[in-house]
C-alpha cells in the first residue's frame, strides 16, 4: 500500500510539472488579462443599472397615485351678505380640513416613454463600449511584457549554450594545463569570461522575474505558469478596414445623440391623461355644506407646449453641432491609425530583410569561431582571441533573436492596429 502511495504520489507530481510547462501564447495571455480585469465587472454593472432605469421608464404607463392631507384656517370665507326670512343661509367654518388622493394615468404621453427606452438603451450601449475601448488597450500592455520576457528567455537560452562551450573548453584546457601546453593564465581567462557570462544570467534573470511578475498580475496567473513562453509566427491578414472598438464607439455615440435628438422633439407632442380624485373634507366640492361629506372627481387632460420660444430647435442644432465634433474625432482617429500602419508596415519589411543579413552574418561567426577553436588548440591563437570570437558569434545570435521578436511585435501591433 505505501509503495503505491509514493508511485501515485509521484506521477501526480510529474502530471503537475508537465501542466505547469505547457507552452503559454500571447492570446493566452491576452485571453486571462481581459477575463480578470476589474472593467469586466464594470460592463455587468452597467446593464443592472440600465434594467433599474428601464423599469423606471416603463413605469410611466402605470397609474400614479398621491395620497394628500391638509388643515387650513383662513381669514374669511365665501358668504352670502343678504338675509331672507325663513331661509337659513349656511356659512362655511373658516378651519377647512381635506384628505383625498389623486391618480392620474398616461392615455398618450406622444412617444416619449419609447423615445426615453430607446435613448437608455443608446446610453448603455456607449458605456459598454467605451469598457471595450479601454479593455483593448491592455492588449499593448500584455504585449509588451510577453516579448520583453520571451526574449529574456531567448538570450538566457543563449548564454547557457555559452556557458556550455566555455566548460566544454575549460575541461580540455585543464588537461592541456597539466601536460605544460598551454599557461595557467589562458585557463583563467576562460574562467573569467564564465563567470561573465553567470552575472549576465542573473542580471536577465532579475529582469525575467520582474516582467513575469508583472504579466502575471495582469493575467492572474502565477509566474510559474508563465515560465514557457511561445510566440507563434503571424502572417498579416489582407485589408486595411479598421474593427477597432474604438469605430463602435464612435457609432455609439452619434446614436445616443440621435435618441437624444428624437427625445427633446417628441417631449413636445400633446400628452393625453385620465385623473381622478376622491376623499373627505370639511367642505366637500359642496361649498355651502359645512359638514363632513365624501367627494370624488374624474377626467381626462391634455397637456401640449405649442410654443417653445425655438427651445427644442436650437437643443436639436446643438445635438447636431455634436455629431459633427463625434465625426471629427473619428476621422482623426482613423488619421492617427493609418499613419501608425504605415510605421508598422515599413518596420516589418525592414526587419525581414535585416533578418537576412542576420542569419548570414550568423553563419560567418560560426565558421570563425569554429576556426578559431581550431587554432587556439593548435596554439595558432591566444585565448582572448578565441574569447573575442565567441563574444562575436554570441552577440550576433543576440541581433538575430531580437530582431526576430521585434518583427513578430510588429506582426502583432499592425493586426492590433487594424483590430484584427
Amino acid at each position: 500500500m505505501k509503495i503505491r502511495f509514493v508511485l501515485l504520489s509521484l506521477i501526480l507530481l510529474f502530471a503537475q510539472q508537465l501542466f505547469a510547462q505547457q507552452p503559454v501564447s500571447l492570446a493566452d495571455c491576452q485571453q486571462w488579462a481581459r477575463e480578470v480585469h476589474p472593467l469586466m465587472k464594470q460592463k455587468e454593472l452597467y446593464r443592472q443599472m440600465s434594467e433599474l432605469k428601464l423599469d423606471n421608464i416603463q413605469a410611466a404607463w402605470l397609474p400614479r397615485l398621491d395620497v394628500n392631507a391638509q388643515a387650513s384656517y383662513q381669514s374669511d370665507v365665501t358668504h352670502i351678505g343678504i338675509s331672507m326670512p325663513g331661509v337659513d343661509i349656511p356659512t362655511v367654518s373658516k378651519d377647512q380640513y381635506k384628505a383625498y388622493l389623486d391618480v392620474k394615468q398616461n392615455i398618450w404621453d406622444g412617444g416619449v416613454t419609447k423615445a426615453r427606452n430607446e435613448m437608455e438603451q443608446a446610453q448603455t450601449q456607449t458605456s459598454l463600449q467605451s469598457v471595450e475601448v479601454s479593455l483593448y488597450q491592455v492588449k499593448d500592455q500584455v504585449n509588451n511584457l510577453f516579448f520583453s520576457s520571451f526574449l529574456i528567455q531567448q538570450n538566457l537560452n543563449l548564454l547557457d549554450k555559452k556557458e556550455e562551450t566555455l566548460a566544454a573548453r575549460k575541461k580540455q584546457m585543464d588537461g592541456a594545463l597539466a601536460n605544460g601546453a598551454i599557461l595557467q593564465s589562458d585557463l583563467d581567462q576562460v574562467a573569467a569570461e564564465m563567470i561573465k557570462v553567470n552575472q549576465q544570467q542573473l542580471e536577465l534573470q532579475s529582469q525575467r522575474e520582474t516582467t513575469l511578475a508583472a504579466l502575471a498580475i495582469l493575467t492572474g496567473k502565477e509566474t510559474t505558469d508563465l515560465e514557457k513562453l511561445e510566440i507563434q509566427t503571424n502572417e498579416i491578414m489582407a485589408g486595411t478596414e479598421i474593427k477597432r472598438p474604438e469605430m463602435d464607439f464612435f457609432q455609439q455615440q452619434s446614436d445616443l445623440l440621435a435618441a437624444s435628438s428624437d427625445l427633446t422633439q417628441k417631449a413636445r407632442n400633446p400628452k393625453l391623461f385620465g385623473f381622478g380624485q376622491a376623499g373627505y373634507g370639511r367642505p366637500a366640492l359642496n361649498m355651502l355644506n359645512d359638514n363632513f361629506d365624501t367627494f370624488y372627481m374624474v377626467g381626462v387632460g391634455m397637456n401640449w407646449t405649442i410654443i417653445d420660444w425655438k427651445q427644442t430647435k436650437r437643443t436639436k442644432e446643438v445635438m447636431q453641432l455634436q455629431q459633427e465634433v463625434v465625426q471629427t474625432q473619428q476621422a482623426q482617429f482613423e488619421r492617427n491609425i493609418t499613419i501608425a500602419l504605415d510605421g508598422q508596415a515599413r518596420k516589418i519589411t525592414q526587419l525581414n530583410e535585416i533578418l537576412k543579413s542576420d542569419w548570414e552574418l550568423i553563419g560567418l561567426q560560426e565558421r570563425i569561431t569554429q576556426s578559431s577553436a581550431s587554432k587556439l588548440e593548435n596554439g595558432a591563437i591566444t585565448t582572448a582571441d578565441y574569447l573575442q570570437d565567441l563574444n562575436a558569434e554570441l552577440a550576433a545570435r543576440i541581433t538575430f533573436e531580437t530582431h526576430k521578436v521585434q518583427l513578430e511585435s510588429a506582426k502583432v501591433n499592425y493586426q492590433n492596429l487594424l483590430g484584427q
